[in-house]
């Protein structure tokens, strides 16, 4: 099917833009934000998932603030308007690649709307390529970018009007696009992904003019399977492999949470290719948005691709602080964080987990991991 990006040099195969070298339905793109103040308190997430496979784009938006999650998510066909970068009222454009991006969530049931610019002076980083095969069959094939940045605009919840400057509002975005990994988390709708022993941490963190990207997956303590990251700096600075992470140690303490997997604070040992190691230390704000929220995992038998009609949205807002609700609502979450790095304080966000058997952090296994 011919649109607008036909007319664009890049295709890589011999036939419209919209259609893809490979028919397996687990690939999909991801476009994926957080915005949040310098304080803390609050935290927006949205993203917008590409299903080309599955003739699906679906999208979310949320904000946690005062105890309560407010929640958007939208779902609708593709064609015939495949690569339109909007879902009902949710609309991400890229109004200058690499540098500023426009986030809109217009009205609807949420109690939650946006006119959000995203601008960035920092070079994006390119994480290593996520790759796993299981049993023969290729079960994730991944590329993925992220860029941090600040905001400007306003953001309205429940009735409040807030507004964004760049001097004290802050945040991250990624792009991925492959074949992702199915991750199925929904204890309505089982079966559910099972888990072995892992630790992992993904984190960003800016300071004045330069970031930290953090990924990393243990299975055991020192067995890494899995590690990127970078220190990035003005985006007109030329990338330097002296830059890449090399190593990371991890000392976790846990908050005393009876509902959940909670970090309190952190210290990583960092390790770069120019052979300078530091010590970063991690300190968690009160705002967390859980993912569940934008379907990771699935919600009620609803996951990432499915098919839900011409366009469908739904709205809720969450009571963080009902055991019910945070049970539902699991571990995986972006949580607001300050991090110290030398001199300086940053701020960031930081995704955790621990998985049951992992030969540390014992007291927290008995929630889950994801």
């Amino acid at each position: 099917m011919l649109t607008p990006q036909d007319d664009l040099i890049g295709h890589q195969l011999p036939t419209t833009f919209d259609q893809l070298g490979t028919s397996d339905p687990a690939w999909m793109e991801r476009l994926w934000y957080t915005a949040h103040p310098l304080a803390g308190n609050l935290i927006l997430d949205l993203g917008l998932g590409y299903h080309p496979n599955r003739n699906v784009m679906d999208g979310f938006a949320g904000v946690t603030l005062d105890g309560r999650q407010y929640n958007f998510r939208a779902s609708r066909r593709l064609r015939p308007d495949p690569l339109a970068t909007r879902v009902g009222p949710l609309e991400l454009s890229v109004i200058e690649g690499l540098k500023r991006h426009r986030l809109r969530l217009g009205p609807n049931d949420s109690k939650l709307t946006f006119d959000l610019e995203f601008v960035s002076s920092l070079r994006a980083h390119e994480e290593k390529p996520h790759f796993r095969r299981r049993d023969g069959r290729i079960t994730e094939d991944m590329a993925r970018a992220q860029q941090l940045g600040r905001y400007a605009g306003w953001l309205e919840v429940d009735g409040r009007r807030i507004e964004v400057a760049p001097e004290g509002w802050c945040g991250q975005r990624d792009h991925s696009w492959g074949i992702r990994g199915e991750m199925r988390t929904d204890e309505s709708h089982p079966p559910l992904t099972f888990y072995p022993p892992f630790f992992y941490v993904w984190m960003t963190a800016q300071f004045r003019g330069r970031g930290l990207h953090v990924f990393l997956k243990e299975r055991a303590p020192g067995d890494v399977i899995y590690l990127s990251g970078e220190e990035v700096f003005d985006a007109g600075q030329r990338p330097s492999e002296k830059n890449l992470l090399v190593a990371a140690a991890h000392d976790v303490e846990w908050a005393a949470d009876p509902l959940g997997q909670t970090l309190k604070s952190a210290a990583f040992d960092l390790t770069f290719a120019s052979g300078v190691s530091r010590r970063v230390s991690v300190e968690a704000l009160p705002a967390r948005y859980w993912l569940k929220g934008g379907l990771y995992g699935g919600l009620n038998g609803w996951f990432h691709g499915d098919d839900r009609g011409k366009l469908y949205t739904e709205s809720d807002v969450w009571d963080l602080r009902k055991p019910e609700v945070r049970r539902m609502v699991r571990t995986l979450s972006d949580h607001v964080i300050a991090v110290r790095d030398g001199g300086e304080v940053g701020s960031g966000i930081i995704e955790y987990g621990v998985g049951k058997g992992y030969a540390r952090y014992e007291g927290v296994q008995q929630h889950p991991p994801i």
